[in-house]
C-alpha cells in the first residue's frame, strides 16, 4: 500500500536542491528512492519474482512430461491417422492435427496455468480478474493461438518435406516472417479482444505526448487508453504495431496511479522501441535464436526418432505426429537460451530507457515509476542474476541511469527537466 511518509519534506528537499543549484550526488538519490519500497511490500516482491525462477524449470519439465504422454501413448499417432482419415488434404490434415494438438496440450497444462495466471497472482495481489473471466480470456488466447499456428504449421510442415537438409535455415525465416505479421496484426485484430481501447481523453497530457511522438518520427494521431485494470495492477504502454498498424496505447493504471512526469517518462521509453527499430531489431534476434534452435532439432531429432519412433508411431521430421518431440527439443534450447533471450531484450530495454530520458526528461519521473512496477520485479539482484534471469534492467539499474543522467544534465547547466519531484513523497510499504 502506499501512503504518504512523514520524511517526505526532508526527501523532497533533499532532491529538490539541485533545482536550486546544489551539488547533486547521483548515488544518494538512487539509495533515497530505492529505500521507498521496503518492509511488507521489498519482501512481496522479491519472492514474487524470484519463485518464478523455480517455475521456469516446473513449466519445462511439465511440457516435456506432456510431449511424452502424447507419444509414449501413442496418442499422437493416432490423432494423425484420425485427422488424415477424416479430412481430404494434407494441409487441413495438419491443421487440423495443429489443433487437436494444442487443444490437449492446454487441457493437459491447465492445472499449472491456473496455478500460475490465477492462484499465484491473486496471492501476491497483483489480479483483478475473477476465475470466469480469467477463464474466459485463456479460452480467447487458446483460439488465437489456433487461428494463428495452424496455417503457419502447414507451410512449415510442406517446407520439412521439400528442404530435407536445410529445412532449419528456411523454417528460420518463416518464423521470423510470422512474428513480424503478428507485430503486424496484432495491435488492430488481437489486442481487441483481450481489452476495449478509447481515445485519450484531450488535455495537456495528450497533447504533450504527441508532441514527443512527432518529435521523433513516430506516426499516430491519436493515444488510446485501454482497460488494463481488468487484468491486474500493473503498469503498462506500448507504442505497437508496424508500418499503418501503429498504434500509442497506455493502460488505465498508469494514467491512475501515475503523475503526469511519470506517465510521460514511460511513454518515452516506449516511442524509444518504435523510434530505435526495436521491431525489426528483435525479429532479426530472435529469427537468429529460432534458427539456432531448428539446428539443435535437426540434430537431436532422428537420433531419438531411430530409437523410439517404432513405438511411438512417429517416421521422421517431416511426419506431424512428431510434432510433440519437436516442441519437446525446442522447449530444452529456449530453457538453456534464457540468459541469451534475456540479455537480448533486457538490452533493447535499456537503450529504450536512455531514450525515453533524452525524449521525456523527466528523470524523477522514471525513477519514481520504476519504484512502482517493484510491485513484480525484485528490485535489488546480485550481478548474475539480474545477467540469468532478467528480462528487463533491475530497478536499481533503472534508477542509477536516470539519476546519473539527471546529474550529468544538471552540470551542462540544462534548464529543462522536469522538476516533478513529488513522486518521491510515496513511500511503498
Amino acid at each position: 500500500m502506499r501512503i504518504f511518509s512523514g520524511l517526505s519534506v526532508l526527501l523532497f528537499v533533499a532532491l529538490a536542491g539541485p533545482v536550486l543549484g546544489a551539488d547533486f550526488d547521483a548515488d544518494t538519490a538512487t539509495r533515497a528512492y530505492l529505500d521507498t519500497v521496503s518492509g511488507a511490500a521489498r519482501a512481496r516482491s522479491d519472492a514474487y519474482f524470484t519463485g518464478g525462477y523455480g517455475l521456469q524449470v516446473v513449466d519445462l519439465v511439465v511440457s516435456l512430461i506432456i510431449s511424452w504422454l502424447l507419444l509414449q501413448t501413442g496418442f499422437a499417432a493416432k490423432v494423425r491417422d484420425g485427422v488424415f482419415a477424416c479430412l481430404r488434404w494434407r494441409w487441413l490434415g495438419i491443421m487440423g492435427f495443429v489443433a487437436v494438438f494444442t487443444l490437449v496440450t492446454f487441457v493437459l497444462g491447465f492445472p499449472l496455468s491456473v496455478y500460475e495466471g490465477f492462484i499465484r497472482e491473486h496471492h501476491y495481489q497483483l489480479s483483478n480478474q475473477s476465475f470466469m473471466k480469467w477463464f474466459t480470456e485463456s479460452l480467447t488466447g487458446l483460439a488465437v493461438g489456433i487461428v494463428f499456428t495452424a496455417p503457419f504449421a502447414v507451410v512449415f510442415y510442406a517446407i520439412l518435406r521439400k528442404f530435407k537438409r536445410t529445412w532449419w535455415l528456411w523454417g528460420a525465416g518463416l518464423a521470423s516472417l510470422f512474428i513480424a505479421f503478428a507485430l503486424l496484426v496484432g495491435p488492430v485484430f488481437i489486442a481487441p479482444l483481450f481489452n476495449t481501447y478509447t481515445p485519450m481523453e484531450e488535455g495537456p497530457l495528450k497533447t504533450q505526448i504527441l508532441a514527443m511522438a512527432d518529435a521523433n518520427g513516430i506516426p499516430a494521431d491519436n493515444i488510446y487508453v485501454f482497460d488494463t485494470s481488468r487484468q491486474s495492477n500493473r503498469i503498462t504502454a506500448n507504442v505497437s504495431g508496424l508500418l499503418g498498424t501503429t498504434r500509442i496505447s497506455l493502460g488505465d493504471n498508469l494514467l491512475k496511479d501515475g503523475s503526469p512526469a511519470e506517465v510521460k517518462a514511460v511513454m518515452g521509453h516506449e516511442m524509444g522501441h518504435y523510434a530505435l527499430g526495436h521491431g525489426p531489431s528483435l525479429i532479426f534476434s530472435f529469427g537468429l535464436l529460432i534458427l539456432a534452435g531448428f539446428a539443435f532439432v535437426n540434430f537431436a531429432f532422428m537420433p531419438i526418432v531411430r530409437v523410439l519412433g517404432k513405438r511411438w508411431g512417429v517416421e521422421g521430421l517431416d511426419d506431424v505426429a512428431g510434432l510433440p518431440l519437436l516442441t519437446a527439443l525446442m522447449a530444452v534450447f529456449f530453457f538453456f537460451a534464457t540468459p541469451v533471450t534475456n540479455s537480448v531484450i533486457r538490452n533493447h530495454e535499456a537503450q529504450a530507457d536512455l531514450f525515453g530520458l533524452n525524449a521525456a526528461r523527466a528523470p524523477d519521473g522514471f525513477a519514481a515509476v520504476s519504484m512502482k512496477l517493484s510491485t513484480y520485479r525484485k528490485l535489488e539482484p546480485g550481478p548474475w542474476e539480474e545477467i540469468l534471469f532478467y528480462d528487463h534492467p533491475s530497478g536499481r539499474a533503472r534508477v542509477s541511469m536516470a539519476m546519473r543522467w539527471k546529474a550529468g544534465q544538471l552540470k551542462m547547466g540544462a534548464k529543462d527537466i522536469d522538476p516533478a519531484i513529488a513522486p518521491l513523497a510515496k513511500e511503498i510499504k
